[in-house]
């Protein structure tokens, strides 16, 4: 693919939109975790596992009185952060622990902001032997809403074989 992970950054490749938000507590906030609206108007959090997350925490967009030393460093509570959105863009995510993704394989948010490789969607009508003759004995299935049970699909993998707990490219699709 020709992609080469940035010293120090976290925008590998295109032009994410930018805003700013405070962050509401620094626990984890590590750039290029997902994020989600926070108690009040202008906070964000981290988002959780099968969240709906509206953005990254971005790092090189900071303002330098609250840019982390590092992208291994946590914004602190209050800080105002970049969020990155808009998709069409590479960013480097975090994989959550226990999980491994390859190449091409869709990623959805996991806990702590991070990712994890996407499951199939799957249903399981039950069946057996004996005849079911009303809705009363085996009542028809039913599916309802809008968001997978494992959270939106965030980003596609741009890397072959990264196991959790570790950085990965994604091709970044909020």
């Amino acid at each position: 693919m020709g992609l080469t992970k940035p010293t120090n950054k976290i925008v590998v490749l295109g032009s994410p939109l930018i805003t700013e938000f405070k962050v509401e507590l620094g626990t984890n906030m590590f750039p290029g975790r997902l994020v989600t609206a926070g108690t009040h108007a202008d906070d964000i959090g981290l988002c959780g596992a099968a969240g709906a997350p509206f953005g990254w925490l971005g790092y090189e967009q900071a303002a330098k009185d609250y840019q982390p030393a590092t992208v291994d460093t946590a914004y602190g509570t209050n800080d105002l952060a970049p969020v990155l959105f808009g998709g069409h863009f590479v960013i480097v995510a975090s994989i959550a622990s226990g999980s491994t993704s390859n190449e091409g394989q869709a990623v959805v948010p996991a806990a702590s902001g991070e990712v994890s490789t996407a499951a199939a969607i799957t249903a399981t009508v039950p069946s057996g032997a004996t005849t079911v003759t009303s809705t009363s004995a085996q009542p028809s299935m039913t599916m309802a809403g809008s968001l997978p049970a494992g959270g939106i699909i965030v980003a596609i993998c741009m890397e072959g074989g990264v196991a959790g707990s570790a950085d990965c490219m994604v091709h970044s699709l909020i």
